[in-house]
């Protein structure tokens, strides 16, 4: 049954995020990229490929970098320029590999829960190889990374959501937000139309995905084409909304830069002021890799079908990540994280938050969605001027006698008490998907009112107003 099962999954994958992606390069077989076998019970019926610079030493990082549909690891290694920045910076590539048993198209299986998933599938054969590299190349298991492409990229959203505590960080290339889909009719919404949902709607997808308890998070970039037709340029913003919810700041960017190939980098730093999320958005480019090929200190990787002469995507990712040898962005102080935040009290604009003393500290300063709102030199604050209904998130670091900040806490959200309507337009599918209608008869239906909304299908568009929890009305907002 599982054969049949997965044989099922590749004739509907066949449909999902395949938009051309054509083959480049021979079988995985090229020189220095080797195949490890062995690495588990491999459920997920994958290959296991390796790249291992000449005498790496013990305690060097390890990367996962995932093709792209009908794509191989061969071909991933061929033209990502991964192979070369291992050389340069000293670690470990494994570039998994899927083939037509898994999929008619070789597309990794993101939208499928059962390969997807903790424990599951293709997800957990990863997870089983990344084990496998670590006892055979001594990776520091610290220092575990993984990329994507594509469907690769949408793999490693969901891998990055079910194992936080296996991955340092990740980067997503056109990729979708993690637990976007479960079949492949929703994969379709996914690309090409994402669900609008709020970030806290997106980071719970994640918090769910994850061990519970899970409070450490994989730092996370995302890379996207403004051109790209085949996954569209919002599901950067809705994998920024995402990401930037999970670590318990806000959507704005901390700061903004211009970086070759007409690209744009937004930078999102959690409290201490250390970059935790990265958007690299690059003006006019289709859907692929970002690719610059040359030899010079900021150039990688080979041009080719999808694989896009732009701006070379994995040397801004290493040094995102720190793999660079020493540079890096921002730090923390030498203060620890305060411990027990909570909340004390809300009201209809009000939240008040505590938090035990940390030794050393002359003060503390206080974020509401990564901005900083306050400074006090007591153990509580109590933050004003809220709106209604609205859902917050806080975190509170400690500040040394020179004003240095320490480690952030724990995330903690209040909610305050009211409730703010709010409008939303799309169609009458989407709404569906949102959670704000429902489909009967291939109708739809406003949910809370059951008010008509027309024919169920991505064609119509309706607005509906939502006027308390799970009401909805159709308006004219």
């Amino acid at each position: 049954m599982g054969g049949v099962r997965r044989r099922l999954a590749a004739a509907a994958g066949a449909l999902a995020l395949t938009a051309g992606l054509v083959a480049l390069g021979p079988p995985a077989s090229a020189a220095g990229l080797t195949q490890v076998t062995g690495f588990g019970t491999n459920p997920g019926n994958l290959a296991m490929y390796a790249y291992v610079p000449d005498a790496l030493p013990a305690g060097a990082p390890l990367v996962v970098a995932l093709h792209g549909c009908t794509q191989s690891a061969s071909d991933y290694y061929g033209h990502s320029g991964w192979p070369a920045l291992a050389d340069r910076h000293r670690f470990a590539v494994v570039f998994p590999q899927t083939g037509a048993a898994n999929n008619a198209n070789s597309c990794f299986n993101w939208f499928e829960p059962g390969d997807s998933t903790r424990g599951r599938g293709e997800a957990l054969s990863i997870r089983q190889m990344v084990d496998k590299a670590v006892a055979l190349y001594g990776s520091d298991p610290r220092r575990v990374y993984v990329t994507g492409l594509s469907a690769g990229g949408g793999m490693t959203a969901n891998l990055l959501a079910a194992y936080p505590e296996v991955f340092a960080g990740g980067a997503i290339a056109a990729g979708l937000p993690a637990r976007c889909a479960d079949n492949v009719t929703a994969a379709y919404t996914c690309m090409y139309s994402p669900p609008d949902r709020t970030p806290d709607q997106w980071g719970d997808l994640v918090r769910a995905a994850a061990p519970a308890g899970t409070t450490s998070w994989p730092r996370v970039a995302i890379w996207q084409g403004t051109a790209d037709t085949t996954v569209r340029p919002a599901n950067a913003t809705e994998l920024r909304d995402q990401w930037t919810d999970v670590w318990g700041i806000g959507q704005t960017p901390t700061r903004t830069e211009s970086l070759p190939g007409s690209t744009t980098r937004s930078v999102y730093a959690d409290a201490s002021g250390r970059p935790v999320v990265e958007v690299y958005s690059i003006a006019g480019m289709g859907h692929g890799l970002a690719v610059d090929p040359g030899s010079g200190p900021e150039q990688c990787g080979t041009a080719g079908t999808y694989y896009l002469d732009t701006i070379c995507s994995s040397h801004h990712t290493v040094r995102f990540w720190g793999l660079d040898r020493g540079s890096g962005d921002g730090g923390t102080g030498a203060l620890p994280a305060p411990t027990g935040l909570t909340v004390t009290a809300t009201t209809d604009s009000t939240v008040t938050l505590r938090w035990n003393a940390v030794a050393g500290a002359a003060s503390y300063q206080v974020f509401r969605d990564g901005t900083k709102v306050a400074g006090t030199a007591s153990t509580g604050h109590t933050d004003s001027a809220l709106a209604t209904g609205t859902t917050y998130r806080y975190t509170v670091a400690a500040v040394d006698s020179a004003g240095a900040p320490g480690a952030a806490s724990a995330a903690v959200t209040a909610t305050t008490t009211g409730f703010t309507p709010t409008c939303h337009t799309a169609s009458n599918y989407d709404h569906t998907v949102a959670g704000r209608a429902y489909a009967s008869g291939g109708q739809t239906y406003a949910k809370g009112s059951d008010q008509p909304m027309g024919l169920w299908n991505t064609f119509v568009t309706s607005t509906l107003k939502q006027t308390s929890p799970g009401y909805y009305v159709i308006a004219d907002c």
